[in-house]
C-alpha cells in the first residue's frame, strides 16, 4: 500500500489504494478486502475515515459486503476500474495531446511514429534524477 499524501482527502487515498490493489491483481475479484480497522491501523488514521473510503468503493460497485464476514471485491470490479482509468487517462493525456498535434499539423500516423520512437528510446533522466 502507498504512503498518505499531504493535501488530498485521506478517504480518497484509501479508496485509490484499494483500487490500485484490484487493478494490479494483488486483490482478486471475490477476495476479501482489508477491513476499515486494518486500513485505519496501516495508515494510522481514524477508522471513520477509512470507512468513508470503503463506502465510496461500495457505492461504485467495486466492493460489496457479506454480512458478518466483511467486504469483498465485486465480480467485474477490475474491468470496471480499468475502463474508468482508461477513460480518465484519455481525458487527461490523450485529448490534450491530440489538440496540440492538430495545432502542429500532425496526423495520427505522425503521432504513432512519435510515440513508438519515444517508447523505444531509453528513459532519459534530468540532473535531479527525475525521469523525463
Amino acid at each position: 500500500m502507498d504512503v498518505i499524501e499531504e493535501g488530498r482527502a485521506l478517504f480518497l487515498q484509501i479508496a485509490e489504494s484499494v483500487e490500485d490493489a484490484i487493478v494490479d491483481g494483488s486483490l482478486a475479484e471475490e477476495a476479501q478486502a482489508p477491513s476499515t480497522n486494518e486500513l485505519a491501523g496501516f495508515y494510522r488514521i481514524n477508522p471513520a475515515t477509512a470507512a468513508k473510503g470503503v463506502a465510496m468503493l461500495v457505492e461504485k460497485g467495486v466492493l460489496y459486503k457479506r454480512r458478518g464476514i466483511g467486504m469483498f471485491v465485486a465480480p467485474g470490479a477490475r474491468e470496471h476500474l480499468l475502463a474508468e482509468r482508461r477513460s480518465a487517462f484519455a481525458d487527461r493525456f490523450v485529448d490534450p495531446l491530440l489538440a496540440e498535434a492538430r495545432k502542429l499539423g500532425l496526423g495520427p500516423d505522425d503521432l504513432a511514429l512519435l510515440i513508438r520512437d519515444r517508447a523505444a528510446a531509453p528513459v532519459a533522466t534530468t540532473t535531479e534524477g527525475n525521469a523525463r
